[in-house]
């Protein structure tokens, strides 16, 4: 018998609720705040029913897809913003002049240069690599819809659990 987080046994009249509601076109979540219940306590009810209920799913899969349209253009609004900053950065190693701005013997010290220090442009370098990568990341999660990094990390986690299960079992013969 379903029963609800609260602990409330199911009632011949909740399932007849579900089957009523569900009919008139109420979804899964509706109908779960409509009976105060929580939503897998009507999906249990529904699928206990002879014959089961079962949902309209359409606006979720249209709320579905609005969500993975929003995210995409989300990433390429990041992506966007992540290849500007790499830009910028390389613009100003491509300066003619420089502003310089150092502290010396505890002093505010403002120049002209012809060429940055190194560590400046190891800095903007970096600054602008960082950017390219994470604006191509975004790009390859659009391409591949994320089943090359799920394959990745699959992977790991096999081999994790596999190291873990063989340092496991060696240390098995020790005990007594």
């Amino acid at each position: 018998m379903a029963v609800n987080k609260d602990k409330r046994p199911v009632t011949d009249e909740d399932r007849e609720a579900v089957r009523r509601l569900a009919a008139q076109g109420l979804g899964r979540n509706a109908i779960a705040r409509e009976l105060k219940r929580s939503p897998r306590t009507i999906s249990t009810i529904a699928d206990e029913l002879d014959p089961p209920v079962t949902f309209d799913r359409t606006m979720t899969a249209v709320a579905t897809q609005a969500r993975v349209i929003d995210a995409k253009a989300r990433r390429a609004a990041l992506m966007e913003r992540y290849y500007e900053q790499a830009h910028k950065h390389l613009d100003r190693l491509d300066r003619e002049e420089h502003n310089i701005t150092e502290v010396s013997i505890g002093k505010v010290v403002r120049y002209r240069a012809d060429d940055l220090p190194t560590q400046d442009v190891r800095n903007l370098i970096q600054a602008s690599t960082v950017a390219a990568n994470q604006a191509l990341k975004l790009e390859a999660l659009d391409s591949s819809n994320g089943v090359d990094d799920a394959k990745s990390m699959l992977g790991q986690l096999a081999a994790g659990l596999t190291a873990a299960y063989t340092a496991m079992n060696e240390g098995a013969g020790d005990a007594p």
